[in-house]
């Protein structure tokens, strides 16, 4: 024992890294890196794995098996495993050696900001000479994460440029893999950074305005990796709570954004991403009456109405408030009732999700029996219950704007419905009496 006490600082030092390298429990160890795990999740067959290597599994490779049991997987979700990532954390601190005692220890948290400043300018020179910069972006990530004084500094030092120059480099250079993959890695770092938030997140925002960034992730969006759609949705999903043109999206680049963004709306694995583009949607539609067109142009109402039925509250909200806002048109409205489910899952979500809901239901039908009361229509309303669902919201205590406009809808349509043996029959006199006045 004597003889292993007194090694040299130098050897030390090297062992231990070497040590803590090799010798870290098997069970912090990602099944599919072997190394050790950082954010360790928890999927649907209760094994473990480092997250980036399991949603490259599943999202890049499209892979539907666990890699460590190859049993076949239905849900893709993943739970962070916050437990093991205690142990991990505590292993690691109880391994690593031993600070040497210093009259500056006190201030030993100062010097982290300058040297990651430092390594920072270093990336960032990197990036304008060298051909690969997917890793130098990578890191430059990681260090933005650290906080918003990294943020500010990168902005300062002129990183905004830098990404500006790689994102919109793939308009010229599209067919180039490396170029397309530092444009997804530089929209990674972007996704970080504030927007509108003071006089740095205006510069952001002034860079996200110009038409050839907004086209460059348009295509990202379209035909890039998992990931970068998930940055690229992020970005538009800030871009929400800022005082943003975006006529630059319709106008520039229209149907196929919007296919790709439904695409997103439709994504089963990623709820974040899902709920990120139906608010993106809802912003873009609400701004103007030329983009409701061209969301259906993309072919919004049939993807929305087939979303309904499994979705969510939330998620249901968010959709219905698009479908309405797509009713004001009349190509809104002629694409939901041609839709064989329309008007039926429509009907059943009244009463059935939430008092928004069932708001956002009425004003939906009061738009399609004011426009496009066809026969058809009218039928429909009456076979799937919505009829005897809006009776009872005439029967609610107190005046509505909702109220009245079930209301108006039976002034208007009673004689059809009233066709019906389920009518109400003091509805019937309800609507006579009104009528003589």
């Amino acid at each position: 024992m004597l003889l292993m006490s007194n090694p040299s600082p130098t050897m030390e030092t090297g062992r231990s890294n070497l040590d803590s390298e090799r010798e870290f429990p098997q069970d912090f160890r990602c099944p599919i890196s072997m190394e050790l795990m950082k954010e360790p999740v928890i999927i649907s067959t209760g094994v473990t794995y480092e997250r980036k290597n399991i949603e490259k599994w599943f999202f890049s490779y499209k892979k539907k098996t666990c890699p460590a049991t190859m049993q076949n997987i239905e849900n893709f979700g993943v739970t962070p495993n916050h437990t093991l990532k205690r142990l991990i954390l505590v292993w690691q601190n109880s391994h690593s050696p031993s600070p040497s005692p210093s009259p500056s220890s006190s201030s030993s948290s100062s010097p982290l900001p300058s040297y990651k400043r430092d390594e920072m300018v270093s990336l960032l020179k990197t990036l304008g000479s060298s051909p690969f910069k997917v890793n130098s972006l990578k890191k430059l990530r990681e260090i933005i994460e650290l906080g918003d004084e990294m943020k500010l500094d990168f902005i300062i030092l002129g990183g905004l440029d830098v990404l500006f120059h790689l994102i919109v480099q793939i308009l010229s250079d599209c067919s180039d893999f490396m170029v397309f993959r530092a444009c997804e890695e530089a929209l990674g770092v972007l996704q970080h950074l504030p927007i509108s938030e003071g006089d740095y997140g205006i510069k952001v925002l002034e860079v996200l305005s110009k038409p050839e960034c907004m086209k460059s992730m348009s295509i990202i969006l379209q035909r890039g990796s998992k990931d970068a759609r998930v940055y690229t949705i992020t970005i538009l999903k800030k871009l929400t709570q800022a005082d943003f043109n975006w006529n630059v999206v319709v106008n520039e680049e229209g149907i196929g954004m919007f296919k790709s963004m439904l695409e997103l709306a439709s994504d089963e694995i990623s709820m974040k991403a899902s709920s990120s583009a139906l608010q993106v949607l809802i912003k873009i539609l609400d701004s103007s009456k030329k983009s409701r067109s061209r969301a259906i142009e993309a072919g919004a109402m049939c993807t929305l109405i087939e979303l309904l039925p499994d979705s969510n509250r939330s998620k249901c909200e968010m959709i219905l408030h698009i479908i309405k806002l797509l009713c004001e048109c009349a190509d809104g409205r002629v694409a939901f009732i041609e839709h064989r489910l329309g008007i039926g899952a429509v009907s059943k979500i009244l009463f059935n999700v939430s008092e928004l809901a069932s708001k956002i239901c009425v004003k939906i039908f009061s738009l399609i029996c004011c426009f496009h009361p066809t026969e058809k229509v009218l039928e429909e309303m009456m076979m799937y219950g919505a009829v005897k669902k809006l009776v009872v919201l005439l029967h609610m205590s107190g005046p509505s704007s909702i109220k009245n406009k079930v209301l108006d809808m039976f002034k208007k349509h009673g004689n059809s419905w009233s066709r019906y043996p389920c009518f109400p029959s003091e509805l019937k006199e309800y609507l006579c009496i009104h009528s003589r006045h």
